[in-house]
C-alpha cells in the first residue's frame, strides 16, 4: 500500500468529519469521490487498499482502459463519469459508470434514455450539470434553464435523475465559492418540491480539493477530490 495515499485519505476523512460536525451533519451523508483522471491504475489500486472504493473519471476511453487494467483484481469499485459526455460515447458510458454527473442538455438525456432502453435493465442514474458561474468555457445548463430541463427529462423512463452537479468558478478563498454552492442547493430544493417522476434530488455533487469543506457546509453529498488525495502531479 502507498502510505502517502493512505495518509492523505485519512486526513481528508478527518476534514470531512470536522466539516460535518461544524454544520451538524451525519458524516455518512457525504461521499468522497476520488478523482482518478490521469492517475495510473496502480494508484487507484493503492487507494482501494486504503479503503477508497468510489472513483471519478473525466473521459470514457480512459475509464475503459483503467477498468480493464484493474478487472483481474475483482475489486468492488464504483465509477462515476464527471467529465463532459459526447452523445457518440453514451452507449459505452452507460455500461462503464454507476453514475453520470455531467448531463448538460435535454438532448444528451434523451440519448442516454434511448441507449439505456436496450443496454440496461434499470434506469441510468444521472446528475444534471449546472453552470452556476455562467462561465463560457464550462459545460452545464444555465441556472434559469434547469427546472424546465429537468421537467422535460423526467418524462424519460430509462433515466433516474438523482440530483445536481456544479463546478463553480475557482476562488483562492474557498469562502467566496459559497454563494454558487448555495445556489445549487436551492435549485435542488426547488426541483424537489415539484415531485417529478423519475426525479429525486438526493445528490449534490460539488466541492473539490480546495473548497470541499465549504461545500459540505452548503449541503454537498458527493465531494470530488483529486489533488488532495493523489498529489498535484497524480501518482
Amino acid at each position: 500500500m502507498n502510505t502517502t495515499i493512505a495518509a492523505r485519505l485519512a486526513a481528508i476523512h478527518e476534514q470531512i468529519a470536522l466539516s460535518c460536525q461544524r454544520c451538524g451533519r451525519d458524516v455518512a451523508s457525504v461521499q468522497l469521490l476520488a478523482v482518478s483522471k490521469t492517475v495510473a491504475a496502480a494508484a487507484v489500486q493503492q487507494a482501494a487498499a486504503a479503503g477508497q472504493w468510489l472513483f471519478g473519471e473525466n473521459r470514457v476511453q480512459e475509464a475503459a482502459i483503467k477498468q480493464s487494467q484493474l478487472a483481474s483484481l475483482a475489486l468492488p469499485l464504483k465509477w462515476h463519469l464527471i467529465g463532459p459526455l459526447q452523445r457518440n460515447k453514451v452507449k459505452q458510458a452507460i455500461t462503464l459508470f454507476d453514475l453520470i454527473h455531467s448531463v448538460d442538455s435535454v438532448a444528451l438525456a434523451q440519448e442516454i434514455d434511448r441507449q439505456a432502453s436496450s443496454q440496461r435493465t434499470t434506469p441510468m442514474p444521472v446528475l444534471v450539470q449546472v453552470n452556476v458561474g455562467r462561465e463560457p468555457q464550462k459545460h452545464g445548463l444555465m441556472p434559469e434553464a434547469v427546472v424546465a430541463a429537468v421537467t422535460a427529462m423526467a418524462a424519460l423512463p430509462h433515466l433516474a435523475i438523482c440530483g445536481l452537479m456544479a463546478i463553480p468558478p475557482f476562488c483562492d478563498d474557498p469562502q467566496q465559492v459559497r454563494p454558487w454552492l448555495r445556489q445549487l442547493a436551492q435549485l435542488a430544493d426547488q426541483i424537489d418540491r415539484l415531485k417529478l417522476a423519475n426525479v429525486a434530488m438526493q445528490q449534490l455533487s460539488m466541492g473539490m480539493s480546495h473548497d470541499f469543506m465549504v461545500a459540505i457546509e452548503e449541503g454537498a453529498t458527493l465531494i470530488r477530490i483529486g489533488t488532495a488525495l493523489f498529489g498535484p502531479e497524480g501518482v
